[in-house]
């Protein structure tokens, strides 16, 4: 081994600390950058491949055949910025019925002739394409069970047509644009439209510029110019259908990106002053290599590689705990399209590995340039000890407290090295920045789950029995009756009553579920029509005004994005076959079905479904009401109404769990990394002082003494990364949360937006304090247990 590296071995070897703290911050920079990286990758990269292979529509445009003809449709082709066009395709909404009567939710149909073209080249993954009448290929979803999809062979019925037509499934095909979920023949789309009503016709469109939703607005202001104004149905941007497909991993990019900042700026802050306070302390050491021999560019060399040891374990570690703990994020993202290939990528895991090893090179080598510029003579005659006159008046400043000595003493000693303080103030700043920012997330998207929940009590349809228990029934279930289909409707006016009845009832509402379709959206939408007097209760208005009768909808940003509508606009929807004119007169917070969910009145869909009666209830208590004794009274006024009362439980969504134990996780590396940091300071401030630790000893100090005055030579530091920290962790909450807002689509109420308290974010200020008390405590106890005589021989 040469003597380059056997002085960078001994110098890992004794720098035991700055070792670990080295690599801990490595570690934690590399863990969230890959993260991010892998997840921001698999958030994207499946679908604009596949959107590439496929000739993906970047606006797909439903016109109403009643206010255009197929001619002046086909014209808009021509519209400015349009590269390549595929329609005009005949289309209809229809709510078809599997074998076993088992209701499916409405679908577009769209009648094509074959599946390719120069927009929207429909994939098949099963079957073949349609040929003739009574053919259709359905559109298929990964997300859901095998179980609830149609597949080859399978027969739908059409029972709201006249004639009660049947189509027979004779492929399964993956659009990626979303434009259909089913196609048929043009001639089969005209059979399916009910007398007395017309159907549309889509239009697929891809333009040079349509990468952000200002070029997407552009480019459909162009399209509504070439027809008149109203035959426009409806438009769906790519960028509306690539943000659903990315599921909840695109989530996770803002919040591990705001991770990965701190992480690197902690890491750059620390490894510079462990460097740093390593040449520091080794003055005398650089002093003897010079005298030995070694070149200026040699010592340098030497500490910069005595940084880079530890980092490249820290690296590797990193890259492994990121790519460990992607891997369950990413099971959701790969099922959208059925890949395998979306999980770790070899190409981030080595440029975030190359990244950090250049970052801690280039930082250690800025840090420990000093020492290449050192004399031989001067380093060879001075010692560690700070120079006479720094921070003086800050020792004469404390000593007018009415504190102890040792306390006084502890309080000036951060200002003898200014520099060195400020960069582990702002290394503690960063880590109550993490806790603050970490608590605050988790407040944010656990009142995005309060949001779900809509009553204190919940009704719920009974079990419908029937027959004798088949050979084989467990022990335990019912005699003599066994569970037979679905549930059906409790008598609402039998529920009402009850509900009513009770002393403890705030307010209720009753819940009825149905599908239906809207132009410009191609995919059937849930739609949820209240009875009842408190239907609002939950939800978060963001403008407008709740329902206030039959005909008005309620919606959420993604609905008012994909159809291109405002609160007040009218639109119409498709409820088994039958047109409906509602007005939209709210936005809500509403995350159900991608924000895609509508709420109405129930009255609202009476048109259509004149027997459709609630299949649930929410309850609302009033305040002192004892839940559990108001469901036993609720549930015998139910009895023979076919109904069940329980309560609400909080379920917290999967989601929402991955995001808080990462965020405990990576917020406990950063607090710990801060920790290590400050244990670095205290140890280099504690070696640096050890001759006057020896004077302060033969003049009496005690240990406990020493303890104190080492403890207290953080309590400044502490307070002010601490006031930094907390004002910054609520600014990086409110920045992230509205990122997750933004990437998603949504528009967020002030109530998840706003989760601070005053009294919260001064114990996250104090936290700063409690960092820089547990670093200092491992220094503080050596200190106390060196002996005098080996503290006054040591210069």
């Amino acid at each position: 081994m040469s003597a380059l590296g056997r002085v960078v071995r001994a110098g890992v070897g004794r720098r035991r600390v700055q070792t670990v703290v080295i690599a801990m911050v490595v570690l934690l920079a590399v863990t969230a950058a890959v993260l991010g990286a892998t997840l921001m990758v698999a958030s994207n990269g499946p679908f604009d491949r596949a959107f590439d292979q496929q000739h993906g529509a970047h606006l797909t445009a439903e016109f109403d055949a009643t206010k255009a003809t197929l001619e002046q449709v086909a014209a808009s082709a021509g519209a400015a910025g349009v590269t390549a066009s595929a329609g005009p395709f005949p289309t209809t909404a229809i709510s078809p019925e599997s074998e076993g009567a088992r209701h499916l939710q409405p679908i577009t149909v769209v009648g094509r002739t074959d599946p390719g073209g120069r927009v929207d080249a429909v994939a098949l993954t099963s079957g073949r394409w349609v040929s003739a009448l009574g053919e259709i290929v359905v559109q298929g979803d990964p997300r859901m069970p095998p179980s609830m999809q149609p597949k080859v062979g399978d027969v739908l019925s059409l029972p709201d047509l006249p004639d009660k037509p049947s189509l027979t499934v004779v492929g399964v095909a993956r659009s990626v644009s979303g434009t259909a979920g089913g196609w048929v023949t043009p001639a089969q789309v005209t059979a399916l439209i009910p007398a007395g009503r017309s159907g549309g016709y889509q239009m697929l469109y891809r333009f040079a510029s349509a990468d952000t939703a200002a070029q997407i607005d552009a480019d459909r202001a162009a399209i509504e110019g070439t027809v008149a104004a109203g035959a426009v149905a409806g438009m769906r941007s790519w960028l509306t259908t690539k943000a659903v497909s990315s599921g909840n991993t695109i989530l996770l990019v803002p919040f591990l990106i705001a991770f990965g900042v701190l992480g690197v700026l902690m890491a750059v802050l620390i490894i510079g002053n462990v460097i740093a306070g390593a040449v520091s302390t080794g003055t005398r050491r650089i002093g003897i290599l010079k005298a030995l021999g070694f070149t200026p560019n040699q010592v340098v060399r030497a500490y910069t590689v005595q940084a880079l040891i530890p980092a490249s374990v820290g690296a590797v570690l990193g890259v492994v705990t990121g790519n460990v703990l992607a891997i369950p994020i990413l099971a959701e993202t790969n099922s959208i399209y059925g890949t395998a290939d979306t999980g770790v990528t070899p190409w981030v895991d080595a440029v975030v590995l190359a990244g950090a090893l250049a970052m801690v090179a280039v930082t250690a080598w800025a840090a420990a340039s000093r020492a290449g510029r050192l004399r031989t003579v001067d380093v060879l005659a001075v010692g560690r000890t700070p120079g006479p006159g720094r921070g003086q008046w800050a020792a004469r400043l404390a000593g007018r407290f009415p504190l102890p000595r040792p306390v006084t003493l502890g309080l000036a000693h951060p200002f003898a090295r200014p520099l060195r303080t400020a960069t582990i103030v702002m290394a503690i700043a960063f880590g109550a920045a993490s806790a603050t920012f970490a608590v605050g997330l988790s407040a944010s998207l656990n009142e995005v789950q309060a949001t779900e929940r809509h009553g204190d009590v919940e009704i719920t349809p009974g079990r419908q029995m029937s027959g004798p228990p088949p050979e084989g029934t467990p022990p335990g279930g019912e005699p003599g009756r066994v569970a037979m289909g679905p549930p059906e409707a409790p008598d609402p006016v039998a529920v009402v009553k009850a509900i009513t009845a009770q002393a403890g009832t705030s307010g209720y509402s009753g819940v009825a579920r149905s599908e239906v379709t809207v132009a410009g959206i191609t995919e059937e939408l849930d739609i949820v029509g209240f009875t009842g007097d408190n239907s609002a209760y939950g939800y978060r208005m963001i403008s407008g005004s709740w329902l206030t009768g039959p005909g008005q909808i309620v919606v959420a940003k993604p609905f008012l994005t994909a159809t291109h509508t405002t609160i007040g606009d009218s639109v119409v929807l498709t409820d088994h076959s039958t047109p409906i004119t509602v007005r939209i007169v709210g936005e809500v917070f509403n995350s159900e079905n991608k924000g895609l969910e509508l709420l109405t009145d129930a009255a609202t869909l009476m048109a259509a479904e004149p027997d459709l009666r609630p299949m649930e209830y929410n309850i609302t208590l009033k305040p002192g009401t004892d839940a559990a004794a108001y469901v036993a009274s609720l549930n015998t006024a139910l009895t023979g109404a076919g109904a069940t009362a329980e309560v609400t439980e909080d379920d917290t969504a999967e989601f929402i769990v991955i995001v808080d134990a990462l965020a405990a996780l990576l917020t406990l590396l950063l607090v710990t990394v801060a920790a290590l940091g400050v244990l670095n300071m205290v140890v280099l401030e504690t070696r640096e002082r050890v001759h006057d630790l020896g004077v302060h000893k033969a003049l009496g100090m005690t240990p406990r003494q020493t303890i104190s005055m080492v403890v207290s030579s953080v309590i400044v530091t502490g307070l002010i990364g601490g006031a930094i920290g907390a004002p910054a962790g609520v600014l990086l909450q409110r920045l992230v949360i509205g990122e997750m807002g933004r990437v998603t689509g949504f528009s967020l109420p002030t109530s998840v937006v706003d989760v601070y308290r005053p009294a919260e974010l001064v114990v996250f200020g104090l936290g700063g304090l409690l960092i820089a008390v547990v670093g200092s405590l491992l220094p503080a106890g050596w200190a106390a247990r060196t002996r005098t005589a080996t503290a006054l021989r040591t210069e």
